[in-house]
């Protein structure tokens, strides 16, 4: 049996648990993916967007309804060490990925130097929807996991004062007939380390040299939330399972307002009605 086989059942049988069934429950409960769909699935070259690109293939092979999958790489300005990785871990994996190129770190860096993050994730936005109307694909599968949610919850309660959070799919506002979705949304990121390790799986990770500097300064957000998460675990090792229901239990009876369709509702505009 070859490596790539080796992974691909694993997915199925060893991690079942921890992975295959949760990427498919989501992509069940969330309908995320449909008979007939044609689906850019996007690797950057770590491990969320590989994984993702193994489970899209095994759904593709053993899933219940017939759909397509592009395998896409956007190269917005890797040194040549990193490109080679990704293309080395795609042909470990058995993946037949697409890379084309793009000057969006060189852009962003130039157009904002000093945080180029927000300028650089818009830029990706704008190709990989450009791209996906050029394959004709519908939908763009992007390797976001349960972690990610969560974390991206507390940051706009903590640091943007609101409840919000990355939701399962979206339609994209400006390229009319694409759905953006997530189906690795109920997998933990602890089990994708473990598949990750397990078979001494090499991945990028971000490979900006920004960004790079910012995690050795220590002054990502998101590294901050992680530790905290990590530190109220030990206090309550649900604690994030608990976060996630929340979201999926507002009681709109007892908060002091929300919005809807960019417009906002107060409890007072219903309190004197009962």
């Amino acid at each position: 049996m070859e490596k790539y086989q080796e992974i691909e059942r694993s997915i199925i049988k060893t991690y079942r648990k921890e992975i295959w069934s949760k990427f498919v429950k989501a992509v069940m409960d969330y309908e995320l993916i449909k008979t007939g769909d044609k689906v850019m699935v996007c690797i950057s070259g770590g491990k969320d967007s590989f994984l993702l690109a193994k489970c899209i293939q095994e759904l593709v092979r053993h899933g219940k309804y017939p759909f397509e999958a592009k395998y896409i790489v956007m190269d917005p300005g890797y040194s040549e060490s990193n490109r080679q990785m990704i293309e080395n871990t795609a042909n470990e994996l058995n993946i037949p990925i697409e890379i084309f190129q793009s000057d969006i770190f060189e852009v962003a860096n130039k157009l904002s130097p000093n945080s180029p993050c927000y300028m650089c994730a818009k830029m990706r936005r704008g190709f990989l929807y450009n791209k996906a109307k050029e394959l004709g694909c519908n939908k763009i599968a992007l390797g976001h996991h349960f972690d990610d949610v969560i974390e991206t919850t507390l940051l706009s309660m903590f640091y943007g004062s609101e409840i919000k959070t990355m939701m399962p799919k979206l339609h994209s506002d400006n390229f009319e007939g694409l759905e953006l979705i997530r189906p690795l949304y109920l997998v933990k990121e602890s089990a994708i380390i473990s598949w990750r390790d397990k078979y001494k799986l090499k991945f990028i990770n971000c490979a900006c040299s920004f960004t790079e500097r910012a995690i050795s300064e220590d002054i990502s957000k998101r590294k901050e939330i992680k530790s905290l998460i990590k530190d109220l675990r030990k206090v309550n090792k649900d604690v994030d399972f608990n976060i996630f229901k929340a979201l999926d239990n507002v009681n709109l009876d007892c908060v002091l307002s929300y919005k809807k369709d960019k417009e906002k509702h107060s409890f007072l505009e219903e309190y004197d009605k009962n």
